[in-house]
């Protein structure tokens, strides 16, 4: 991952927008404070290092940046590391240059309510020769006193089109075997986390020296697309006992998390909403061809009711309670809506 990060502003592949702003505060030399903010491996680490060197030359880096994690701090969370090294580094003028320093603090929303306090008044006091740089990936838990000292910028999940093309890069230069719906399976997986896309292309090469999508759904342990579409085939179509006892079964076997079947579960039965009109008659009960999956067409009524019953299952999953009662909870809310269905019929 770290071989392929981005070094230059120029080589990171998203927001550009957000990229041309920094660039503009750069040549204008009014660089403000950054808040940069969004979910993981989606380039706001790499975005601050590539503005750090292009600001300043590789030998005077050292002296002119400090890269501060608030989680390798001691105990308190963060406000020994803003009293210590952050303070000391602020407080001092550099010699024979122009210019601030800069300071960059990743994980910054895992810092105490005192410590950003601390850093507050920091920040007031060594404005003059030193810009902060804040990363975190919840905007919520910054408090707002530094949100407002901070100009904010909000990186979103990359999208396929943006991921592609750099994943592309890589597997040639590493000379990686990736199949179509292998590359496929990657970046449905990593959800635009460039980071999570890497790091599952490296263990699937690894692992099996193919990058297949069955080698990509085994390698991260998610279940496969025909196992979804038999476990969707059984609740519905088999009795109570037997649709339990095969999908139980096929957990064993294949080491799957029930909150993982519950989560494609729910894109297939919520799918159904953006697939075609309600048809007249019964609706189909399971998807006929196992491995394409399409939507599962519930009456939009009946739908609401599933897919609240399984919003409950899935607050009770990481509530920490059983996993075999939930299965035989959600079992059970799919047979009813069967029953359901042939009585509206």
């Amino acid at each position: 991952v770290e071989k392929y990060r981005p070094q230059a502003l120029a080589d990171l592949v998203s927001h550009q927008d957000i990229l041309s702003t920094i660039q503009k505060f750069i040549s204008e030399d009014r660089l403000p404070h950054l808040l940069l903010y969004g979910p993981p491996g989606t380039g706001k680490t790499s975005t601050i290092l590539a503005c750090a060197r292009q600001l300043y030359k590789d030998r005077e880096f050292n002296s002119m940046v400090l890269e501060a994690s608030a989680l390798n701090a001691s105990d308190d969370r963060g406000i020994d590391i803003v009293r210590g090294p952050i303070l000391s580094f602020a407080s001092t003028r550099t010699i024979f240059k122009k210019g601030f320093k800069l300071v960059i603090l990743d994980e910054a929303d895992a810092m105490t309510q005192d410590a950003q306090n601390a850093l507050r008044r920091v920040i007031e006091k060594f404005t003059e020769n030193t810009r902060f740089c804040l990363i975190c990936n919840y905007l919520s838990k910054i408090i707002p006193a530094l949100q407002s000292r901070c100009t904010r910028f909000r990186f979103g999940p990359l999208t396929p089109e943006l991921m592609v093309p750099r994943l592309q890069h890589v597997i040639e230069e590493e000379k990686v075997d990736v199949t179509e719906d292998g590359m496929k399976a990657l970046v449905t997986l990593s959800s635009g986390d460039m980071r999570r896309a890497l790091n599952i292309l490296q263990s699937t090469s690894m692992a099996f020296g193919t990058v297949t999508e069955e080698n990509v759904y085994t390698c991260t342990g998610h279940p496969l697309k025909c196992d979804i579409a038999n476990i969707l085939d059984w609740m519905l179509n088999q009795d109570f006992s037997t649709a339990y006892r095969k999908i139980a079964e096929l957990k064993t076997l294949k080491g799957l998390a029930l909150h993982d079947i519950l989560t494609e579960i729910h894109l297939l039965v919520h799918r159904g909403e953006r697939a075609s009109a309600p048809r007249a008659g019964p609706a189909p009960l399971a998807p006929h061809r196992p491995l394409l999956v399409p939507a599962v067409d519930f009456p939009p009524s009946i739908r609401i009711q599933l897919l609240s019953k399984m919003a409950e299952i899935e607050y009770r999953l990481a509530a920490g309670t059983s996993e075999k009662i939930q299965l035989s909870s959600l079992i059970a809310a799919f047979q009813v809506t069967r029953d359901l269905i042939v009585a509206e019929a």
